[in-house]
């Protein structure tokens, strides 16, 4: 197995831990008992920096742990919605939406939501297609893609 495949199993494993509430317990327990000892230790400076140090040392590496695991996530979850999109009779060129700005999406979004209460159907269908064209780059190998998926999915009745 691979460094990259190990690393992505760690990340995974270790993000799902540390959204259990044993862990946050087990953190409480530990700021609890730092803060027990500090009149024994009489609130000094290595006092402080022990649990300075010990948190932004945990802090740093979960960032990039927990990173790693949200981004395999997102791309596993968007390849699926991609998918359904895809297969069903959804509106292909809402895929690839996610590379837009907030703006773009923000905008959509309103534009969506009004589609689905009956109104502004053609705005929306509009802001979709210069989407589209938004996404023409890359659009050749998209619908490459789109065919070879669609050649695989199982026909519906």
């Amino acid at each position: 197995m691979t460094m990259k495949h190990l690393f992505a199993r760690f990340a995974t494993k270790t993000s799902e831990w540390a959204g259990k509430p044993v862990a946050f317990i087990l953190a409480l327990t530990v700021v609890v008992i730092w803060a027990s000892l500090g009149p024994f230790f009489d609130y000094s400076e290595t006092w402080q920096l022990i649990i300075n140090t010990g948190t932004t040392i945990i802090t740093f590496l979960m960032v990039f742990v927990l990173q790693n695991a949200q981004t395999r996530d997102t791309r596993a979850i968007q390849a699926k919605l991609n998918e359904i999109i895809l297969t069903s009779h959804a509106e292909n060129r809402f895929i690839g939406i996610e590379n837009l700005d907030e703006e773009e999406l923000k905008h959509l979004n309103q534009l969506v939501a009004k589609a689905a209460k009956g109104r502004g159907e053609t705005e929306a269908c509009r802001v979709s297609e210069s989407t589209e064209a938004a996404n023409a780059a890359p659009s050749k190998k998209a619908e490459a893609r789109k065919r070879s998926v669609a050649a695989k999915a199982p026909k519906q009745k």
